[in-house]
């Protein structure tokens, strides 16, 4: 799974331009991206479900993670490789009972007590941020590199980080993540089978 994790994009229609959903995100799988997670704020239960179906068939297709954010029910649905919550959503321990040991639980955490607890209480990866400011999730706060420091020592999980991430703000990141997760810097390039080969070869 750490592997995996290294080139994370999370998906926002919103930001494509009108562009097709489905080969936006084929093209980042084609370029090297292995874990999609579908996080589309703005999408009602049913279009959802069948961008969850379809999404799970192109992960397959490429051997990547699939990952849905906060709907549990969902990712049961559509066999997703696992689920990720965030602070305010179902407590940790329950979101594991739901979901069973064997799926993959991702949770958000900003303080050293959440991912501390996260990981207590059955995370099997953390999302840490938001590191930098970001346009595609607007309520996000920022966490000093310092306390991303502070939970990279005390936890034996793989940190994921999230918020503003692009080519040439990451280098300050890598001793204390495992991966990087990306929304705008993949997704609203012209060409991103290559910018995620860009990614990829800058991380890897």
């Amino acid at each position: 799974m750490k592997d995996k994790l290294k080139l994370y994009l999370i998906t926002d229609s919103n930001i494509l331009r009108g562009r097709d959903f489905y080969k936006c995100i084929e093209d980042a799988l084609k370029g090297g991206v292995r874990t999609v997670q579908l996080r589309e704020k703005n999408c009602l239960g049913k279009e959802f479900l069948e961008k969850a179906y379809k999404l799970r068939e192109l992960t397959k297709k490429y051997n990547a993670l699939f990952i849905i954010n906060d709907r549990v029910d969902i990712a049961l649905l559509v066999d997703a490789d696992g689920v990720h919550v965030g602070q305010k959503d179902i407590p940790v321990h329950e979101v594991r009972r739901l979901i069973g040991k064997n799926k993959i639980l991702g949770v958000t955490a900003k303080t050293l007590q959440e991912a501390v607890d996260a990981e207590k209480y059955g995370a099997n990866y953390l999302g840490v941020g938001a590191i930098f400011n970001t346009n595609t999730k607007l309520d996000a706060k920022r966490i000093s590199i310092n306390t991303l420091n502070t939970i990279r020592k005390n936890v034996n999980i793989p940190i994921v980080a999230i918020g503003g991430l692009k080519l040439n703000n990451i280098n300050i990141l890598k001793n204390n993540v495992d991966g990087y997760a990306v929304v705008s810097a993949i997704l609203t390039s012209d060409d991103i089978y290559n910018e995620s080969k860009k990614w990829i070869k800058c991380i890897c």
